[in-house]
């Protein structure tokens, strides 16, 4: 939508065509991955679902909720540029307006950055006020269920679980796949936390933070993998649109 025009978004919006709103953040992701790598991978998603739907792919929101030390390192890297939730909220519901002024009535708002699952419920609840003939599809979590055999595929050498999933294998294997020229392979460093309870501390703990933020192990990343994975997700994506839009 950024390298439309006017009159063309205007078109697609007269045509119900389902727009993707893609909800990311500006957050260090180690040494070997970018800071826009939660804003790279909900886009590629969208742009491979839009190979199978008619769609259109709004601006991305660029800057996420703060980030929590045991799920993606925290504030202290520099680099990281956070909102508060009370601003996060304000901005995707102002944007929702906007889309909906512009002629939208189904949009889909596609989450990668983990924070941020909190607060986009609430900001479709808001718009709705004002915007009651919108149909908003929430994707809070970007991923289909995996089973036992997805699991060995994607993690071969086991499950870590989803909380550290952060600069380590998934987003490393997309981005090899996504943007490859992006990803630092020399600077590559497995890594996690020290101490990695199931609660948390403010402020936190410094054994709560790994020094590269790195919160698990990269070096199992592949290509193969990253493949594997957007594929998953584009159909988890394609199959919510068509499921609840009726693309």
């Amino acid at each position: 939508m950024e390298e439309m025009t006017w009159p063309e978004v205007a078109e697609a919006a007269h045509a119900n065509h389902p727009v993707v709103l893609a909800l990311g953040s500006t957050e260090q992701h180690g040494p070997h991955l970018p800071l826009n790598t939660d804003v790279l991978i909900p886009v590629a998603i969208a742009t491979e679902a839009g190979r199978q739907l008619d769609l259109v792919i709004a601006p991305p929101v660029r800057f996420g909720a703060m980030s929590r030390p045991l799920s993606g390192g925290g504030e202290t890297f520099p680099g990281t540029l956070s909102l508060r939730a009370s601003t996060l909220i304000t901005t995707i519901q102002e944007i929702l307006s906007g889309l909906a002024r512009a002629g939208f009535r189904r949009i889909v708002l596609q989450n990668w950055h983990y924070e941020n699952a909190a607060y986009i419920w609430e900001a479709c609840d808001l718009t709705t006020a004002s915007h009651p003939d919108l149909r908003m599809l929430i994707l809070e979590n970007p991923f289909p269920d995996f089973t036992a055999q997805d699991l060995a595929a994607v993690f071969p050498k086991g499950f870590p679980g989803w909380d550290v999933e952060h600069a380590s294998i998934i987003e490393t294997s997309l981005m090899y796949v996504i943007r490859p020229d992006l990803v630092r392979r020399h600077k590559i460093a497995d890594d996690e936390a020290k101490r990695h309870p199931a609660w948390d501390v403010v402020p936190a703990p410094q054994d709560f933070v790994p020094k590269s933020g790195v919160l698990w192990h990269p070096s199992e990343a592949s290509e193969v993998i990253g493949r594997k994975v957007l594929r998953m997700c584009t159909n988890h994506l394609v199959k919510a649109i068509r499921t609840e839009l009726g693309a």
